[in-house]
């Protein structure tokens, strides 16, 4: 089925993956860096993790609606990959948690900016019959990229006796990569030049977002609540004795799980209920939270953080294929932005309640609380799984 999707596909894919290893190389040794060299608490990284991606997601409701406006999709996304790019040196530099800060938020205002409008015009090159597939594919190579960065990260912190920097100055290469396929390798479909310019932002136009669009939109903010950042699975392998130089692993085995569940599980979301597929990610959340609360031996960890990786694979592409199936075609971009503005204010709270729990009363409640909430997800899913936004598109519609 791979072989059946457009070529924009594949690029909007290699740009993932290329600007994954770009962000990867740094955020798998981000909180690490916070934490031993400019001597932060597990507290200051959750506020620094959850202000950074909450900013991404709240900057994708505005960068959706305006590619719903313009009708250009990949100006936005170039945009976007571009000033992520340039962000990456601030990193290298950074002498303080503010400056780690600044840079992390400027980087994730780029993901704002490039998120919606990637993910609708991934919906604009895909055949309807195909969505599911092509946004497990995109979302698959994004993740190589994610743990091919972390890979990185490893050789060259063990190549380089543990110089965090250096590293940092190396993650820029791929990002400036990402923006040459994209400028390169990604032509956007043809829209009817006379059609007029609506704001999508009216009220009369929000109003066509039904019932099923809303329904998704609810599920994707408990959903988030229970999946705060992955830097606290870092900070758990720190608790577990590993050297510095391997913790990025954590992120690979995690990553090599996402990866390679991606896509079978984006081609399975075409055909099968997507609230018992999505309930299935919740009860794989729900069980890696509870083995990471119990230990942090080495060995239980990375089974707790595979099924980490599995409940990613299993449920964020079927999430993006969600919203895709709910929405009108020309307020796409909008219905991605609304998304993950509500996903990013709860995420924003979920990794400052997971710092807060991990300072006060320290990782196996942190995990534990998690567990609460993909349980309240899944109660949600249970109540309306019935629901139209819960069922595969068919072809053709």
């Amino acid at each position: 089925m791979a072989r059946r999707l457009p070529g924009g596909i594949w690029a909007l894919g290699l740009v993932s993956m290329l600007a994954d290893i770009s962000s990867e190389m740094i955020h798998s040794l981000l909180p690490l860096f916070m934490v031993t060299v400019l001597g932060t608490s597990a507290l200051t990284v959750g506020l620094i993790e959850g202000a950074a991606e909450a900013t991404a997601l709240i900057v994708k409701v505005f960068s959706g609606a305006l590619s719903d406006y313009l009708g250009k999709r990949k100006l936005l996304a170039v945009l976007g990959y571009g000033l992520s790019a340039l962000t990456k040196p601030l990193f290298a530099v950074a002498t303080s948690a503010g400056m780690v800060m600044t840079a992390r938020v400027v980087d994730r205002v780029g993901k704002g900016i490039r998120g919606a409008p990637r993910d609708a015009l991934v919906a604009d090159i895909a055949p309807t019959h195909l969505r599911g597939a092509a946004y497990g594919l995109r979302q698959s190579l994004d993740t190589v990229g994610a743990f091919v960065g972390p890979l990185l990260a490893v050789g060259l912190m063990l190549l380089w006796a543990d110089d965090f920097r250096a590293v940092f100055w190396v993650a820029v290469i791929p990002g400036v990569l990402a923006v040459s396929v994209l400028l390169l390798a990604v032509r956007e479909p043809q829209r009817d030049a006379g059609a007029r310019r609506v704001n999508p932002i009216q009220w009369r136009n929000l109003n066509r977002l039904a019932s099923a669009y809303w329904w998704v939109v609810a599920v994707g903010a408990v959903f988030t609540l229970a999946r705060f950042s992955e830097a606290f699975l870092v900070l758990r392998a720190q608790q577990g004795g590993m050297p510095l130089a391997w913790i990025p692993m954590v992120m690979v085995a995690m990553n090599v799980v996402y990866a390679a569940s991606a896509y079978p599980f984006g081609k399975l979301s075409d055909r099968v209920s997507h609230a018992k597929l999505l309930a299935f990610g919740l009860g794989v959340l729900v069980a890696a939270d509870l083995v990471l609360a119990q230990s942090d031996h080495w060995g239980v960890m990375l089974l707790g953080v595979a099924l980490w990786g599995l409940h990613m694979g299993m449920t964020q592409g079927l999430l993006a294929t969600m919203v895709a199936g709910a929405a009108p075609d020309d307020l796409r971009g909008t219905a991605f932005g609304f998304f993950n503005l509500v996903s990013g204010l709860t995420m924003l709270a979920a990794s400052v309640v997971a710092g807060a729990l991990w300072d006060q009363f320290g990782a196996a409640l942190t995990f534990y609380a998690g567990a609460a909430f993909s349980l309240a997800a899944l109660g949600l899913v249970g109540l309306r799984g019935l629901h139209p936004a819960a069922r595969p598109e068919k072809d053709g519609k």
